[in-house]
């Protein structure tokens, strides 16, 4: 394989990896944000009096923080090949096998990509145009999060490059490098879900 695809994969797994690990955190922002919404909701009004009104903003910016979290752990999610399969023949093929297969079905994936990316950047583009803002109380500009949207989507699409650039190498017979331990973690996980049994 040339040197440039090698180190495109190098580099878009350790990308990956790092955004990956920064988007698990998300999910425990969230649960703080949902968390705070039942406080304020529980201290508000006539028994307490402690805040005139619970806070408005935390159901929209929870639905923000999990947005953020599937989106931007989805090319991690992709690296350590942890996305959902139909393994009904192809948990029995060969690595080679499976790599021809993977080879063509990356396609089909790439298509519903571009055409989720096409539409993340056609709807940015109307929200920062004519300052969309989310229906309710608290009415926030929708343009951050389809941007972080649009970003998400950028990263699978060079995911499923290096993925795809993996199985020609598998095909030919060579090993690419995988990113920083992904491998290792996607082991670790193995061992803890099957506690240890090989």
């Amino acid at each position: 394989m040339p040197e440039f695809i090698k180190t495109y994969v190098r580099w878009v797994d350790r990308l990956n990896y790092a955004v990956g690990r920064f988007a698990m955190y998300l999910l425990f922002a969230m649960m703080a944000i949902l968390l705070w919404s039942s406080i304020s909701k529980a201290i508000s009004g006539e028994p307490f009096g402690l805040l005139d009104a619970p806070a408005h903003w935390t159901l929209l910016m929870a639905q923000f923080a999990i947005t953020a979290y599937y989106m931007l752990g989805g090319a991690y999610s992709l690296q350590l090949g942890s996305n959902v399969r139909m393994d009904l023949l192809y948990g029995s093929w060969s690595a080679k096998t499976k790599a021809w297969a993977d080879s063509f079905t990356v396609l089909a994936l790439l298509f519903y990509l571009g055409v989720l990316l096409y539409g993340g950047i056609v709807s940015t583009e109307y929200a920062i145009q004519y300052g969309e803002r989310a229906p309710g109380l608290w009415q926030s500009y929708l343009w951050p999060i389809k941007i972080l949207m649009c970003v998400g989507i950028v990263l699978m699409i060079l995911q499923v490059l290096a993925i795809f650039f993996r199985d020609v190498a598998t095909i030919r017979g060579v090993t690419l490098e995988s990113g920083p331990a992904a491998s290792e973690i996607a082991d670790q996980i193995k061992t803890e879900v099957t506690g240890g049994a090989n």
